[in-house]
């Protein structure tokens, strides 16, 4: 008699409905999505990712995969019948209560999450695809991996990374030096993060309600240039090396150490940078081509790039 082996996804998909809605600031919502089976949902915390898949006009979600090779399955739909995927952070989950939260950057109807978002009602369905706690293994899904003794932390993002650094933030233990600098569309959405002792948290709205806002990315861009300049003493540089030119507009700036690849002592500063491709070039090059920084005491993570739908 042959026995088939069940394969267990580390990532599955997870049905579930709009239970609560919060709007957080003018640019930020907070969706509680609930459903029953939620409670097999791992989360590792930090900035763990998962991907919303949205409704199809006209469809709903009636061609969702739902099996082990879901994005597989998603792929060999015709186009037409694809539900928009988009990438989000966990920013709170609770399985027990079969409740996940997800933070919504709202920028009107310019693409189908925000425009979801924007309308989106209790009782709406969607389907998370996340990590799976049946999985034996390691999910993954995240890039939070500082050394153990790194003596400062430098974290910085756009809107769209903010979700993210504020569960990093949450995680920190306390006594741990960390600068945090946080760009935001406008002063209204400063939000409340539990930062412990020892984490300066700095927001840099674009927009101060008077005058020409800034550049996107411009307040961030310097913010981190400057905090870098203030924190040479704790970098621990490595020999300037080239850097090979990623091109944006054709590809993903992923660039992150995993735990495996981390120095085994640092001694110096751990920076986590995400946000807007572009910006996020500029930081790199900076960083790790102008100030030397080890390549593997920096995560660079272009979450999106302007211009681009996805």
């Amino acid at each position: 008699m042959t026995v088939e082996t069940v394969q267990v996804p580390a990532y599955r998909t997870f049905p579930v409905q709009v239970s609560r809605l919060q709007r957080l600031s003018p640019s930020f919502l907070r969706v509680t999505f609930t459903g029953p089976e939620l409670d097999d949902f791992a989360s590792n915390g930090w900035d763990q990712r998962i991907k919303v898949m949205l409704p199809l006009p006209g469809r709903g979600l009636d061609d969702c995969p739902s099996g082990p090779d879901w994005y597989g399955d998603w792929r060999a739909l015709p186009a037409e019948r694809q539900m928009p995927i988009r990438t989000y952070t966990v920013r709170a989950a609770r399985p027990e209560q079969h409740e996940v939260d997800v933070d919504f950057v709202l920028h009107g109807a310019t693409g189908p999450a925000s425009a979801w978002a924007e309308s989106a009602a209790v009782g709406d369905e969607v389907v998370l695809v996340g990590p799976n706690a049946r999985f034996a293994g390691p999910t993954g899904g995240f890039e939070w991996h500082p050394p153990v003794d790194a003596s400062c932390l430098l974290i910085a993002g756009d809107e769209t990374a903010v979700p993210a650094i504020c569960m990093i933030v949450e995680s920190l233990p306390a006594g741990q030096r960390a600068r945090v600098l946080l760009e935001v569309p406008e002063a209204g959405d400063v939000l409340d993060v539990a930062a412990p002792a020892g984490v300066e948290v700095t927001w840099l709205p674009r927009s101060s309600g008077d005058g020409v806002p800034a550049a996107r990315g411009a307040r961030l861009a310097a913010a981190v240039i400057e905090a870098a300049a203030e924190l040479a003493d704790d970098l621990a540089p490595s020999p300037a090396v080239e850097l090979e030119d990623v091109d944006i507009d054709s590809a993903i700036l992923w660039e992150v150490p995993t735990e495996a690849a981390a120095p085994a002592r640092s001694s110096g500063v751990y920076a986590w940078l995400a946000g807007e491709a572009a910006v996020v070039k500029g930081l790199r090059r900076h960083l790790v081509q102008e100030l030397g920084v080890d390549r593997r005491s920096v995560a660079f993570m272009g979450y999106w790039r302007e211009g681009r739908a996805s």
